[in-house]
């Protein structure tokens, strides 16, 4: 992303806040074990706003300052500990390369930011999730509202800054869509070498180290979140992570997993046998799937809302239930009681963006909100039937099945940015039988 791309959000953010000043916190850095750290990931709405990559830094806005309306504190540069964990950009970069109007090392926040707190009755900040960061700057605030009476300047009010800053994040501008299809493209290497490395024997975290390897290969920055490779009756586990089962011929196995690629994410699920085909009863469940799914997405266009895909999915889902004999009753009714929530328990899509559950309110005034062009959201209905689901027949019993798109909302309608990754059960199987006669060689 270009430099004059976060200057004209910063400057969108400015004008909708108004008189103010805004003070967004980096993310803190994260200890995995004793002094391991893991991969740092910047706080993606400071991402949003200045690209600046580093921690220990903290965003000000102050639009009506004469001088300093974008400033950065940051790490200073310290060449002893460039040499162990790699350069930084310090407060030289940070106007150079970032274009702050100031920047100032990150331990002159004392002394740098009353200055600008006292100019305003307003705030934009939330507390973050750097517990001493935010202690600081809840001081300085509480300083400022106590030095009011006297002076007749300081902060009055504290206003959360997602109201504004959220709202622009749901709409993608083409630069954030261009790297969301590198993410997606970078997916579908990945899903597609799963399709064809799969076999009987294999542990689930080959899979894993496969995708991975993919997502890193086209150029990504790793996985958006940590993949689900979920075989047998682990795929009707949600969020399952663990990884370590030995698949076998005739179980499925569900993959969800998504690229990341310069902080956008992807969120792609395939389901696809281990073996040459889908079993029958897999294959019902499958095409029940993949129906909910076409629906859903054909649902997607602008004036439509979440709820609409949602409940189209349902149906699709509900009706396909009742054909197998799963649920019996009238498909209204079985809705409005919940009964199919025994099978599918989520919700069919999500925002996606920086985060893979992405911000952005979901209803105003109490509706669920439209459908815009810009946003992007994941279409993934699912079917799961637990192994110990009661008065369910045993050819069902362990199936889990999900299938999930990443969707643009077009002036037209919408684009199916993950269509390039295969769905059709007939694809896949040809897939699978392929790899099968032509089984690539073992890593030695």
């Amino acid at each position: 992303m270009d430099m004059a791309s976060y200057a004209k959000r910063r400057e969108a953010f400015a004008d909708s806040m108004g008189e103010g000043v805004a003070i967004i916190p980096a993310a803190p850095q994260a200890t995995r074990s004793n002094d391991v750290e893991y991969r740092y990931r910047q706080d993606n709405d400071l991402l949003y706003l200045t690209g600046f990559p580093e921690p220990n830094c903290l965003c000000v806005l102050s639009p009506q300052h004469e001088r300093e309306r974008f400033i950065l504190f940051v790490q200073p540069r310290d060449r002893e500990k460039e040499t162990w964990t790699g350069k930084r950009y310090g407060v030289d970069g940070a106007r150079e390369v970032f274009g702050a109007d100031a920047a100032y090392t990150i331990d002159q926040v004392r002394e740098v930011l009353p200055e600008h707190l006292a100019r305003t009755d307003t705030v934009c900040f939330a507390p973050g999730r750097d517990e001493r960061m935010t202690a600081l700057i809840g001081e300085l605030i509480d300083n400022s509202r106590s030095g009011r009476a006297r002076t007749g300047r300081g902060v009055v009010s504290l206003v959360d800054p997602a109201a504004i800053l959220h709202e622009m994040r749901l709409f993608k501008s083409a630069g954030e869509l261009d790297l969301m299809r590198r993410a997606v493209a970078a997916s579908a290497g990945a899903h597609v070498a799963a399709m064809r490395g799969v076999r009987d024997g294999a542990f689930e975290y080959e899979l894993e180290a496969l995708l991975e390897y993919h997502f890193r290969a086209a150029g990504g920055s790793g996985w958006a979140y940590p993949s689900i490779v979920a075989s047998g009756a682990n795929a009707t586990i949600l969020h399952y992570t663990q990884n370590d089962r030995r698949m076998r011929d005739g179980d499925l196995v569900l993959i969800d997993a998504g690229a990341e690629f310069d902080g956008y994410c992807s969120d792609v699920t395939r389901t696809f046998p281990v073996g040459a085909a889908y079993t029958p009863p897999q294959r019902r469940i499958y095409e029940i799937v993949l129906r909910a799914q076409k629906e859903g997405i054909a649902a997607v266009h602008p004036g439509a809302s979440m709820e609409e895909v949602h409940k189209r999915a349902t149906e699709v889902l509900v009706d396909g239930l009742l054909e197998v004999g799963l649920l019996e009753g009238e498909a209204g009714e079985l809705m409005e009681k919940g009964e199919h929530t025994r099978f599918y328990m989520h919700r069919t899509g999500h925002w996606l963006g920086l985060d893979v559950h992405d911000v952005g309110r979901y209803r105003v005034d109490g509706v669920s909100r439209p459908l815009e062009p810009g946003m992007v959201l994941t279409v993934e209905p699912g079917l799961y039937i637990a192994e110990d689901l009661e008065q369910v027949s045993d050819d069902y019993r362990g199936i889990g099945v999900r299938i999930e798109d990443d969707v643009l909302v077009t002036e037209g309608g919408h684009e199916v940015l993950s269509a390039a990754i295969p769905k059709e059960a007939d694809e896949i199987e040809a897939i699978r039988r392929e790899a099968l006669a032509n089984p690539l060689p073992a890593a030695g």
